[in-house]
């Protein structure tokens, strides 16, 4: 049986790994925090920050990508530096005639935890600290996951009529020089009025290149990749048949790979 839509929290442990690179990733692109952590709370991870920082060490032991490792712990650092504030109650002192003064609120900010051991690479992400009033704290830079290169090409574009699949179902993959999917790319697809950005590696069940997005009827859309790729136009839900001559709306296979 395919599954197509299959919750994060009961995906495999491998596939969670997958899910916190995309998740860190698109932080390290977009600087959004909030959603960061709610995409992190569909994993179920009794300790977030904790299963960032073990996995962004796994990664480093076993010489994965040292970019990755990096994108892992600046999530868990931003995630562990939020702010927040704790009151607590002064005591209660007495005045000369033996009235109370009531208690005042103060409040306490946490400790900064310790620098992370990262190995920065060629391009060192930014990770938030603490800073002072005056300083405002860096935003991290735009980045990908993909390998550094020529841009990607359109390499595949290809009309499905199978009703089993959503109708008007746009499908992308996209591959490195190495014919490996990359988690974590950027696509964009813009609409007459719109525009909308997504990512790979949402659904590593169907593969770390993946990504797709839901075409409405009577609209054309275009679509490339956020790092740079041909464009490919004039993307329609086709017009299919079922054996039984019912009509519905088909999809479209796009493949990009790097030269």
């Amino acid at each position: 049986m395919r599954v197509l839509d299959a919750e994060p929290v009961a995906l495999r442990a491998d596939f969670k790994d997958q899910s916190r690179s995309v998740i860190a990733a698109a932080y390290t692109a977009t600087g959004n925090l909030p959603r960061a952590r709610a995409r992190l709370a569909l994993l179920g991870d009794p300790d977030p920050i904790g299963a960032l920082n073990a996995q962004a060490q796994r990664s480093l032991a076993n010489s994965q990508s040292d970019e990755q490792a990096d994108q892992l712990a600046a999530l868990a650092s931003a995630l562990g530096q939020e702010t927040v504030f704790k009151p607590t109650l002064a005591p209660v002192t007495q005045t000369k005639n033996g009235n109370p003064i009531p208690p005042t609120l103060t409040a306490t900010l946490p400790s900064s935890p310790p620098d992370l051991p990262i190995q920065y690479t060629e391009t060192p992400q930014a990770i938030g600290t603490l800073a002072s009033p005056s300083t405002p704290t860096p935003r991290p830079t735009l980045t990908s996951t993909s390998t550094p290169g020529a841009p990607f090409s359109l390499t595949g574009q290809e009309t499905i009529c199978d009703s089993d699949l959503p109708e008007g179902l746009l499908q992308v993959i996209v591959f490195n020089s190495s014919r490996r999917q990359i988690a974590g790319a950027a696509i964009i697809v813009t609409w007459e009025g719109g525009e909308e950005q997504i990512y790979t590696g949402f659904k590593p069940e169907l593969g770390n290149g993946y990504a797709d997005f839901i075409m409405l009827p009577n609209v054309t859309y275009t679509l490339r990749l956020g790092m740079g790729s041909d464009i490919a136009t004039g993307l329609a839900a086709p017009s299919c048949e079922t054996n039984g001559g019912a009509s519905f709306a088909g999809s479209i296979k796009l493949t990009f790979q790097q030269p």
